[in-house]
């Protein structure tokens, strides 16, 4: 997908997603506005799913990436959030709301021969009550935000775990 596919109503949500992310890695805002002027790679989009307490994190295993969030690429047409919301249904059977405010938005390779891509990632609470449903070779499981899991993206853990204590500690606020 290049930058000339992309729609401007997807192109202007992927932008002003990427604006609102409560948090930015990677420099992933400029090399946004500088993808914006060349061929763009396909976009990605991911779901950090955490249970109500904040304590756990609902993550796929990826038979290359390993534990991983649930998503994938944006297809072409498809608004970012509506492929989050599509890849956390197929991935792990759940279909909940997803928060507002999107957790991050970052770049990185997702292959040693791809060129980077800029992901956007939707944050959601769900309880761990609720029946999971992966896809085949595909299992899901929560992990406690701290521990450890196998990932070619180690630092997904310390990301995802200062979101569940931003968004826990919004919930104090908010409860006054």
């Amino acid at each position: 997908m290049s930058h000339g596919e992309v729609s401007p109503v997807i192109l202007d949500e992927v932008v002003a997603d990427a604006r609102l992310a409560a948090w930015e890695f990677d420099g992933a805002r400029a090399w946004l506005e500088e993808a914006r002027r060349h061929p763009m790679e396909p976009l990605a989009a991911e779901v950090w799913v955490t249970d109500p307490a904040f304590e756990y994190v609902l993550l796929v295993k990826h038979r290359v990436r390993g534990w991983v969030p649930p998503g994938g690429k944006v297809e072409l047409g498809e608004a970012p959030r509506a492929a989050a919301a599509r890849e956390l249904l197929e991935e792990t059977g759940l279909h909940c709301e997803l928060l507002r405010e999107p957790a991050a938005v970052a770049v990185r390779s997702y292959r040693a021969d791809w060129s980077a891509t800029l992901g956007l990632s939707y944050a959601a609470v769900a309880g761990r009550d609720v029946p999971l449903a992966g896809e085949q070779n595909q299992p899901v499981a929560w992990f406690r935000l701290d521990t450890g899991w196998d990932s070619v993206f180690p630092e997904d853990r310390e990301r995802i775990h200062a979101h569940a204590r931003r968004l826990e500690a919004a919930r104090v606020v908010g409860s006054r």
